[in-house]
């Protein structure tokens, strides 16, 4: 393969991830109604990890990370976004997130392909610690929007502290610190009425 038949790979793929921009989420912008993109929230994502990797749990590698953002949701070009409350489908790596990584990350020469898979697998795993802390990332991001438009999707969809606090947990494997930060502006939108703990009997 020449270096202009790997250059054409290449801008294929370029072409292809400019639908991100078209994925629309189901959180708003800060302290607005409009809705957020795929491309958006990676975009802010790899910002987050660049302002806040003193805060990770232990030393990590910021490039990987940046890069975990920036990939990891390349998938819903095909797979469609899915909203993190939803309680009907899964928000977890699904066989029809995985085809879509195989299929756009293979418009790439193979050994990009083969890197960006890997990195998006790691990312999904969890297990290392560039991954926890990314995800620590996507999941600090729409908290922090959350609360900025006054209970946003949790008002909308009628998502319970209860809930929120499940989805909030796996922070603390990327950094205790943004966790309990996560926690304390959760119990402060319970005390403003804008997130409202689960009714039980008594």
């Amino acid at each position: 393969m020449t270096p202009f038949d790997i250059l054409l790979q290449q801008i294929a793929f370029i072409h292809e991830i400019d639908k991100l921009k078209y994925i629309t989420r189901k959180t708003r912008l800060f302290n607005s109604d409009r809705h957020e993109n795929d491309a958006e929230h990676s975009w802010h994502l790899a910002m987050m990890a660049l302002v806040l990797a003193e805060h990770a749990n232990e030393p990590v590698d910021v490039l990987k990370v940046v890069k975990m953002l920036l990939l990891h949701d390349l998938v819903e070009i095909d797979a469609g976004d899915t909203f993190l409350f939803d309680t009907v489908l899964n928000h977890a790596n699904t066989e029809a997130e995985r085809k879509a990584a195989l299929r756009i990350f293979g418009l790439l020469p193979q050994k990009q392909a083969d890197e960006f898979l890997q990195l998006w697998e790691e990312f999904e795993a969890g297990e290392t610690a560039e991954a926890k802390f990314a995800r620590t990332m996507d999941r600090l991001e729409p908290l922090l929007q959350n609360v900025s438009n006054q209970g946003g999707t949790w008002r909308e969809y009628n998502v319970s502290y209860e809930r929120v606090m499940q989805k909030t947990e796996g922070m603390q494997n990327g950094s205790r610190t943004l966790y309990d930060f996560a926690v304390a502006l959760m119990d402060s939108s319970v005390e403003k009425g804008i997130l409202k703990k689960a009714e039980t009997d008594i």
